[in-house]
């Protein structure tokens, strides 16, 4: 996910909170400031009650075609004592003139006259309905948060952008750079100490990795020179040996095996260098390739190589299997598949190749025993094989061609055959 969904995300939750919090305290304030304006008026009446009925003068009707109403009633002292000076609460009253009931504000108070008689007074001031001024308020509360929530993430994702602008520069940089190919200088001004320091770290990492790739490149051209040439001294010098007729047949067998040797460690000496190549991204010359042509001719190769095991080949086409890839490269991928489906067959056996434009799919007989997918790819994974002329290195070399290529390869075990699969 990208840096700006978990920004949006992470933002969304945290204004949903602020704004739940923010509503709620909004609502309360409102209702204590309703509440207070409205006890100072139930204040205010009671008092011209309660100063009238001290006083001896005629009190006003309890209903004076007003909505204010007031009940006056005597009580004695023990409920007096019992009853709070003066509490104020929220209740449901009768409206005589209206003939019905709306939301009132009630103020209940006692007090006692000159003659000791204690009284108990309530006064009723209707207000607002505060269930729908809750529902109101969280109406608006709602639209205002998605209107907020909007505004504010479409504000942070234009500023974002503006701001990552030399991090996208970098990262796109990052992404056509090529080792040990030509590239382009970084061009990213900016102004954001932070993006200049991680401009001169990528910099500096891509100029050491250059260095450590030429290094590489050095290495591996002279290993392959340095260590071929001792290797056919010493072969051209056993094979001279060999020729001597003085040699027992035992010291013959001794040295045959040992040319044998020498020439599984070329082998095996060249495979790894390939490797090394390949891992290093030493083949940059590219091209469009059928790569129909390449595995007929890779078959007719390992057809004339292994004749002795009479391995019947069934090549279908139904389209062209096309990559953009190194001719090399598409040469050991092709061949060492190939060539593993021949030297692990069985004499009689059978090889099929099914060739389409999305994928490429080898199945041949062999051993009756599936192998193990999670090996048979990595360097010197033989599976259960036991052939002495595998270097171990084959598929290994396959995945990562294949890897290298943005193809995927897999095996698995169909019908008693062993089946490998290249796809896009």
């Amino acid at each position: 996910m990208r840096l700006i969904y978990h920004i949006m995300i992470r933002l969304s939750v945290v204004l949903s909170v602020a704004l739940a919090v923010w509503a709620v305290f909004f609502y309360v304030r409102i209702i204590d400031e309703i509440n207070d304006e409205t006890d100072d008026s139930l204040e205010d009446f009671a008092e011209q009650i309660i100063m009238r009925s001290l006083g001896g003068e005629e009190l006003p009707s309890e209903s004076n075609n007003s909505n204010n109403q007031y009940f006056l009633r005597e009580i004695t002292a023990a409920e007096a004592l019992g009853k709070p000076q003066i509490r104020y609460a929220d209740s449901m009253v009768y409206i005589p003139p209206k003939g019905e009931t709306e939301p009132a504000r009630i103020l209940t108070t006692v007090y006692r006259d000159g003659g000791g008689k204690h009284f108990e007074l309530l006064v009723a001031i209707p207000s607002i309905e505060k269930k729908d001024l809750k529902e109101a308020i969280l109406y608006r509360m709602i639209f205002l948060y998605f209107a907020l929530l909007l505004c504010i993430l479409l504000i942070n994702a234009w500023v974002y952008h503006i701001s990552v602008r030399p991090l996208h520069r970098l990262l796109a940089w990052l992404n056509r750079y090529r080792m040990g190919g030509v590239n382009v200088p970084l061009k990213n001004d900016t102004h954001i100490s932070e993006f200049k320091r991680l401009n001169e770290a990528a910099v500096r990492s891509m100029n050491r990795s250059e260095e450590v790739f030429e290094e590489q490149k050095q290495f591996t051209g002279n290993a392959s020179h340095e260590i071929q040439t001792p290797l056919a001294v010493c072969r051209n010098r056993i094979e001279h040996l060999m020729e001597d007729e003085s040699l027992t047949e035992a010291q013959l067998n001794e040295l045959s095996k040992t040319l044998h040797t020498l020439e599984y460690i070329t082998r095996l000496n060249r495979s790894l260098l390939l490797l090394s190549k390949i891992e290093n991204s030493q083949f940059p010359d590219r091209r469009a390739i059928e790569l129909n042509a390449v595995i007929k001719k890779c078959v007719r190769n390992c057809e004339e190589m292994y004749a002795r095991m009479n391995v019947r080949v069934d090549i279908r086409e139904s389209g062209t299997f096309e990559a953009v890839m190194n001719e090399t490269l598409a040469d050991i991928l092709t061949g060492n598949i190939i060539k593993n489906a021949f030297v692990h067959n069985v004499c009689g056996g059978k090889t099929e190749i099914f060739i389409s434009p999305a994928r490429l799919v080898f199945r041949n007989t062999g051993q009756e025993a599936p192998l193990d997918a999670r090996h048979i790819f990595k360097r010197f994974g033989k599976g259960n094989s036991r052939s002495e002329s595998s270097s171990g290195l084959g598929l290994a070399l396959v995945k990562s061609i294949c890897d290298l290529e943005k193809l995927h390869v897999g095996y698995a075990f169909e019908e008693k055959l062993h089946c490998f699969e290249i796809s896009r």
